[in-house]
């Protein structure tokens, strides 16, 4: 049996959801390119607003049926206009490809307004952590609760006051319970009667009316109906993603900032699609620290570089905090890729013996200053020794970038939707 569902809910604003729902999904591409254009152009902190986006009427038009249209090379029979051999010219609309006088109307933009909802969703949509829940934690489940219906007991707090005056309404129209209206009509005819005999007999068919609503009560307890809630098992991938991030002096502004906006589009990401996630913020310079959230973004902080301080107060508080045989461990780190020379040797050896081996993905970007060729051309000494170890099948992906445009792609790149095995064979 076929059910149909109507939706009877008020739009809100008095706006129109549903084609506004139907616009985003057609216009779906151009709006996130769109979302992702005007979020190069914001501050950190505004990244991920929302806002007005533009997008170009052209990608908007629908598939039409339409009389005559297209190119034609003949004259039909019956016009008192052209014979053959004449050529039909073309009517100017005023834009740069045609050749008549600018009279026509050219087309501007599309402007709209984007909720922040809106604009999350688009910009991160198609993304997800990799290999998420491959621990043996993914086995566990915790309670969740959900709506079950409803049931006939229950905690007042629980009271379905809707569904238990719909059950008393159709359970008094069952009994034919008398109404109040028909009580004080019958009331009103009394009173108005000049003849005793009939008189009576409404006396009568009045205190059985009364006698009937007294019977049947406005509201029973078999008509009271609580909402009923379940506990239902869900499966819980716990997962840490360490954010790493070099302050040191060799570390520009315009670098830091680079790093702090993809910093920023992860920590919207995460928060946005996993509820079991944490989120672990260290800054290095020669020494490492972890912080909260707020100095991790905002705070100011400079000196020498010692990657392995990072890696060495990460691999601390795994050992710590977060068992790898209970948690999905994940790492992102930007730098410069400098680093000093007598560290390399420690922060090879941090990463291949303790931080590679309980990390499910580590992602590397190197941040450098803006139009910098040499930036592209030479590698540097972290750069090289990541290299290496991701050559050697290590769980590493590493990306450059120097400009601003460069994050976003970079970000999606690392962290698109990858298909599983299972996706991948099914037909």
């Amino acid at each position: 049996m076929a059910i149909h569902i109507i939706d009877r809910r008020l739009n809100p604003g008095g706006k129109s959801l549903e084609n506004r729902q139907r616009f985003l999904r057609r216009a779906k591409s151009l709006v996130q390119g769109a979302v992702k254009k005007t979020s190069q152009e914001r501050d950190i902190k505004d990244v991920l607003e929302g806002g007005e986006v533009t997008i170009p009427l052209d990608g908007m038009h629908e598939p039409r049926f339409r009389r005559e249209g297209g190119t034609r090379d003949m004259v039909l029979p019956g016009n008192k206009k052209f014979v053959e051999g004449d050529y039909l010219q073309r009517s100017g609309q005023g834009s740069a490809k045609d050749s008549g006088p600018g009279e026509g109307d050219s087309e501007d933009a599309f402007r709209f307004v984007l909720s922040r909802d809106e604009f999350v969703d688009l910009f991160l949509d198609d993304l997800e952590l990799p290999d998420l829940a491959k621990r043996k934690i993914a086995q566990t489940e915790s309670e969740g609760i959900q709506r079950a219906g409803y049931t006939t007991s229950g905690s007042p707090s629980n009271i379905s006051v809707s569904r238990t005056v719909r059950r008393a309404m159709a359970r008094r129209i069952a009994l034919k319970r008398p109404s109040k209206d028909e009580i004080e009509e019958l009331e009103a005819a009394i009173a108005a009667c000049t003849d005793e005999d009939e008189r009576l007999l409404m006396l009568a068919q009045l205190e059985k009316l009364k006698a009937k609503s007294k019977r049947i009560p406005f509201i029973d307890p078999i008509d009271i109906r609580y909402r009923r809630f379940e506990t239902v098992p869900k499966p819980v991938a716990q997962a840490v993603m360490f954010c790493l991030m070099d302050v040191s002096g060799s570390m520009s502004e315009h670098m830091k900032d680079l790093a702090k906006r993809f910093y920023m589009l992860l920590y919207v990401f995460l928060k946005r699609r996993y509820k079991h996630v944490e989120i672990v913020f260290i800054r290095h310079t020669d020494r490492a620290e972890e912080v909260d959230e707020q100095t991790f973004f905002y705070g100011p902080a400079s000196g020498g570089t010692l990657v392995s301080s990072a890696l060495q107060a990460m691999h601390e508080i795994v050992r710590e905090r977060f068992s790898p045989a209970d948690w999905n461990i994940y790492a992102a780190q930007a730098s410069d890729g400098d680093n000093s020379y007598s560290d390399g040797e420690l922060t090879g050896m941090l990463l291949t013996d303790k931080i590679l081996p309980v990390c499910q993905f580590f992602a590397y970007l190197e941040v450098g200053e803006s139009g910098g060729s040499a930036f592209d051309l030479s590698d540097s000494s972290l750069w090289t020794l990541y290299e290496r170890l991701r050559n050697g099948g290590a769980p590493l992906s590493m990306r450059k970038v120097s400009e601003r445009s460069e994050i976003f792609p970079v970000f999606h790149d690392l962290f698109q939707r990858r298909e599983t095995a299972q996706e991948k064979a099914a037909p």
